[in-house]
């Protein structure tokens, strides 16, 4: 069960810093272009960030978890 979680962390992390990288690349490109460019990434960011992908991150984690502890449980039984 231990290396389950741990997958769920290092998936987590790998999110985390993808959407950071994505957050600061495209921040960069829309301040380099200007105009219509800059709108577009900033909305891009947007989705990319708490109101977002970035948003379901703590919903995903409730529900692994919690099928975790469920299949153990039930395993358990058998």
């Amino acid at each position: 069960m231990m290396d389950v979680l741990q997958s769920i962390g290092y998936g987590i992390v790998a999110l985390a810093v993808l959407v950071v990288v994505g957050l600061v690349v495209l921040t960069k490109l829309g301040d380099a272009t200007g105009g219509d460019a800059n709108t577009t990434a900033v909305y891009l960011s947007e989705q990319l960030g708490s109101s977002g992908l970035s948003g379901w991150v703590p919903a995903v984690i409730a529900v692994a978890i919690g099928a975790l502890f469920l299949s153990y449980f039930m395993g358990r039984k058998r």
